[in-house]
């Protein structure tokens, strides 16, 4: 093998075939997650570009749900603040007191399981899990 097919160092142990460019998977092998800087506009690693992904999308869902409400009570306080026919509670009352908790909480599980996706598709394993 040439020297272009293979990157070798002498305190290097590890040879990539692909001529010098680590891997994705070779890369996340290496990088400690926990002493990596974190820039919200230009991520370092493959996992924190996912994360954020996952992080910016709840953010955008959770701004629909809280703000969602209160936005359409001022733009048509009509319809927002007539009592609805099951409850005779105003629509604006209800999407408040029962839609956005109900969407908190299932907005966390959500969360939950894409961020145990990722874990898992990074090989993250935690503290109380043997590896």
């Amino acid at each position: 093998m040439t020297d272009n097919d293979r990157a070798e160092s002498s305190d290097d142990s590890r040879a990539v075939p692909d001529g010098g460019v680590a891997s994705a998977s070779q890369r996340h092998q290496d990088t400690d997650y926990l002493q990596e800087e974190v820039n919200l506009l230009k991520p370092s690693t493959p996992f924190m570009r996912d994360h954020l992904r996952i992080i910016w999308t709840g953010f955008a869902i959770w701004a629909v749900i809280v703000f969602g409400p209160v936005t359409l009570t001022k733009l048509a306080p009509g319809v927002m603040t007539t009592p609805i026919p099951v409850l005779e509670f105003p629509l604006h009352y209800f999407l408040m007191a029962i839609v956005a908790p109900t969407g908190g909480l299932l907005l966390s599980l959500w969360y939950v399981r894409k961020r145990d996706a990722l874990d898992e598709k990074y090989g993250i394993a935690h503290g109380g899990e043997s590896e």
